[in-house]
């Protein structure tokens, strides 16, 4: 196994580890009523596609029809449930870490409401004085001063109010300002695209579930596809046999033979004589 193919199946394993983790505990949190039961059905499923996407791959042209439709429909619906699962994840932490964020928020919209209709207030009050005075003549000073006097501890205790509230206002900003560390990006986000953080988070979640999980088990797929390129191949019968026929025969060389010695006559063995018989004469 080369360098590529240990890189490209560690990827594999992580990528498909992380969106199983990530979903697997978003289905969870979702039926947190039987947690652990859920947990090991979700990671049935996981190890479940993840083999079938394989399976698919390695012997798509030796399965019937009816198996190739089952098995690809259910990884595409598992891929689906995994994103959900993932979605499901990730938005439960989002919530967790806005949520103080919301509550301050909320609690200073709340307090910015009531500062304009205090100085709403102020301002009918001051209206109203001044409307009142104006209808008097100019010789009732001492009519204007006592609607005066009326009126002042009513303005002095709105005055007051907007004191404290502002003061509130300007803490709760404070305050915004900190805990928004958590969420800075999606803040600076949604001013940026001029909409609201809820809207940029969740366009930001679904694009990671469409890239995550389906990126898991193509890259699975990719894996299963270089170790097939890559085995031996192996020979048939016929091959094996061509390969023998193939090869030339060797054959065996014949030891030279040696050369015969030539024979001296006065050493060759002397004929045994019977009775009777004649000795050849040599000059015949």
């Amino acid at each position: 196994m080369n360098k590529f193919q240990l890189t490209l199946g560690l990827s594999a394993l992580f990528i498909a580890g992380c969106a199983a983790f990530f979903s697997v505990f978003g289905i969870a949190k979702l039926f947190s009523g039987a947690f652990i039961a859920v947990v090991i059905m979700a990671s049935s499923l996981e190890i479940g596609k993840l083999v079938t996407a394989s399976f698919l791959y390695r012997y798509w042209d030796k399965i019937n029809l009816l198996q190739k439709v089952y098995m690809a429909a259910a990884t595409i619906m598992l891929i689906l449930i995994t994103s959900a699962g993932i979605f499901g994840y990730l938005s439960n932490a989002y919530q967790g870490a806005t949520v103080e964020f919301e509550k301050q928020t909320t609690a200073l919209l709340f307090k910015e409401e009531q500062v304009e209709q205090l100085e709403e207030d102020k301002q009918f009050l001051l209206n109203e004085l001044d409307q009142q005075v104006q209808s008097l003549p100019d010789n009732y000073i001492t009519a204007k001063r006592k609607l005066r006097e009326d009126y002042n501890p009513q303005i002095l205790s709105i005055n007051s109010e907007l004191l404290d509230l502002k003061k509130e206002v300007g803490e709760l900003k404070t305050n915004l300002v900190e805990t928004g560390v958590d969420v800075g990006p999606a803040v600076y986000l949604a001013r940026t695209f001029n909409t609201d953080i809820d809207t940029v988070v969740k366009f930001f979640i679904f694009i990671l579930i469409f890239v995550f999980d389906p990126l898991a088990v193509m890259l699975v797929v990719a894996y299963n596809q270089v170790l097939l390129e890559n085995r031996p191949k192996e020979k048939t019968q016929h091959e094996n046999w061509k390969d023998i026929y193939s090869q030339p025969t060797l054959i065996e060389e014949e030891e030279p033979k040696k050369p015969k010695k030539p024979v001296n006559p006065n050493k060759l063995p002397k004929p045994v004589l019977g009775r009777g018989a004649r000795i050849p004469n040599k000059s015949n």
